[in-house]
């Protein structure tokens, strides 16, 4: 029986490794995933048929009535967003509500990360309309890629000049406070000139997720309309297969464990905190972030209307992925 193959693009998240190197099934399909150092654009290129895609990208898109992409409810990148505000190390500010006025930096401004850590800010009182906002590269030398989106931003924020980083802003006192996905390689040395604005960040977010229920959903995978039209059966394949793969690495890492120095203890602090599994799959299980979400985009001025959560996985078979016991088998 012949299988039809399918190149997806993804960030190498740990959770998908077994499903990369071949040990979760995928019938009916050959599938072969390209590694990537930066979220592709899957419409952009030709030889994909899917990959890992901004939230706030797709969410945009469908609301506007674009559906060239098939969005699966498998939100590959996720995490709480505290820990993502950074201040020089000498700086007085401890709290979110401190940055109301200030001069703060961000990677992008419709970027999806960004928009749940102005969530944030705009629920300690901080009116994003009285922030100096600067959008530019994290590091020197960073990679382009579209920072200010398809919409004119609001007239409070600017763009950083060519050669300019959000970190040498930052250390040299133009900017009080970053906002990003990733830390700058510095933040991990002991003289760092650099620390996170919430001293304690896991208690904060810990307290997030008890009033909230959930961790934000950053990037999901996608899938071009014309390989799904093509093979119907291939969104709940997949969304299955990466159920597997993900429930397959959580076995193997609390098997595996000495891989930092204390791994064991976050894992036994997870599983106690969030149960068995803190980054579902499937529309049911993310209802309230999909909502959050989407009203997020529109109070922030980044879409102009309200958008309803049911035109982002219209398809019935999304709602759960199909259970993988076997899985949680530590093999």
């Amino acid at each position: 029986m012949s299988r039809t193959a399918i190149r997806l693009a993804l960030r190498d998240w740990d959770h998908l490794v077994p499903l990369a190197a071949g040990r979760v099934p995928t019938p009916g399909f050959d599938l072969r995933i390209d590694s990537r150092d930066v979220t592709p654009d899957v419409l952009a290129e030709p030889g994909l048929d899917g990959g890992e895609t901004s939230f706030s990208r797709y969410v945009q898109a469908r609301a506007a009535g674009d559906d060239r992409l098939v969005g699966l409810p498998a939100f590959v990148m996720r995490g709480f967003r505290h820990r993502c505000v950074l201040v020089r190390s000498d700086s007085p500010r401890t709290a979110l509500g401190e940055l109301a006025g200030a001069r703060v930096g961000l990677t992008g401004w419709p970027d999806s990360g960004n928009t749940w850590t102005r969530a944030l800010l705009r629920a300690e009182g901080v009116e994003l309309a009285g922030v100096d906002w600067r959008v530019g590269p994290l590091v020197a030398g960073e990679s382009g890629k579209e920072r200010l989106g398809p919409r004119t931003p609001p007239s409070n924020v600017s763009v950083l000049g060519e050669g300019e980083s959000l970190v040498d802003e930052l250390a040299a006192g133009r900017l009080d406070a970053v906002l990003t996905p990733f830390m700058p390689p510095e933040l991990f040395t002991r003289d760092s000139r650099f620390r996170h604005l919430l001293a304690d960040h896991a208690a904060a977010e810990r307290a997030y997720w008890e009033e909230r229920g959930f961790v934000p959903g950053i990037h999901l995978v996608t899938l071009r309309r014309e390989t799904v039209e093509a093979a119907p059966e291939l969104p709940g394949v997949l969304l299955a297969a990466l159920e597997q793969s993900k429930r397959h690495w959580v076995a193997r890492r609390r098997l595996l464990a000495d891989t930092t120095p204390w791994l064991l203890r976050e894992l036994t602090e997870s599983a106690q905190l969030f149960g068995d599994d803190w980054m579902p799959y499937g529309t049911e299980p993310n209802a309230a972030m999909i909502r959050a979400f989407c009203t997020e985009l529109h109070e922030q001025g980044i879409w102009p209307e309200p958008i309803d959560p049911d035109v982002l996985f219209p398809d019935p078979a999304l709602t759960v992925p199909a259970a993988q016991p076997e899985a949680l088998t530590a093999r």
